[in-house]
């Protein structure tokens, strides 16, 4: 039974990846090196309950943005990846599809800025992966929300303030980002749909592409509503990954500044939130 080894599969490579190479705290006593189910849930985006219907065969048929966050999380090599998609009884992506493999050196970045909210996003600015400072700083994202494109235009938006001008910037920005990906990777049908699906759903967004607005992303300072500790002003970079097509998102705020604290406060209070 696919839905059987699939699990099975999962389930072995979870116990392989200990929480500090997934970027994770240890958090006291552990039964096991390997990730927890809720780290690895945490990790792919997904449920836990989920995680535990897959890896004991109870679900079935997980969708191809399951498998590739999976895949993820699990630190999979390009080879195992591959493996992974067949035994869900999928085709891996391949050319002409908006790439998600994160190599093991963003990895390892990620790993390394502990105290740095960093995330990553595929071309179509659907979040692929975040340090748990950044999910501290900005939320979890699940579904559809996961891409800043359809959460800005029709979903729960985020805690990012915005004026009018900077509103306008955002947007015109993200609908060259989906003009851009749909000319490169024309074969990628989820990209397609989503397109069809904001056309459809949000007039602005249809008046932005129709009308064939282009922008550059720039760098820019993003104040954050932090629900626990206020409003921190930050500098947003995105910066690009060679020959993958990936964006990485860095928030750094000033040394010596009231912002700065306020920053260092979300990294306490969010390691206590994912240990506690």
């Amino acid at each position: 039974m696919a839905g059987t080894e699939f699990g099975r599969t999962v389930r072995l490579w979870r116990d392989r990846v200990s929480p500090e190479a997934a970027g994770l705290p240890m958090g006291g006593r552990r039964r096991a090196t390997g990730l927890r189910r809720e780290e690895l849930a945490l990790l792919a985006g997904i449920s836990v309950d989920y995680v535990t219907r897959l890896e004991q065969g109870r679900a079935a048929h997980p969708s191809q943005q399951v498998v590739e966050a999976l895949g993820r999380a699990l630190r999979l090599s390009p080879a195992e990846r591959e493996h992974l998609f067949h035994v869900a009884g999928l085709v891996p992506p391949g050319q002409g599809t908006v790439p998600a493999y994160i190599t093991p050196s963003v990895h390892r970045m990620l790993d390394r800025l502990t105290g740095t909210p960093v995330a990553v996003a595929d071309a179509a600015w659907t979040l692929l992966l975040a340090n748990p400072m950044y999910t501290a700083l900005m939320g979890e994202y699940h579904g559809k929300d996961r891409n800043a494109v359809w959460r800005n235009f029709l979903g729960s938006g985020s805690r990012v303030r915005h004026t009018p001008q900077s509103r306008r910037a955002l947007e015109t920005t993200h609908v060259t980002a989906l003009r851009t990906a749909a000319s490169r990777y024309p074969a990628d049908q989820g990209l397609r749909r989503l397109i069809a699906e904001l056309r459809a759903n949000s007039e602005r967004f249809a008046e932005l592409w129709d009308s064939g607005t282009m922008a550059r992303h720039e760098a820019s300072r993003k104040t954050v509503d932090h629900p626990r500790v206020g409003a921190v002003t930050l500098d947003c970079d995105v910066l690009s990954v060679e020959g993958s097509d990936l964006r990485i998102i860095v928030y750094t705020a000033e040394p010596g500044t009231e912002d700065a604290e306020r920053l260092a406060l979300v990294a306490v209070l969010g390691t206590q939130t994912l240990t506690g």
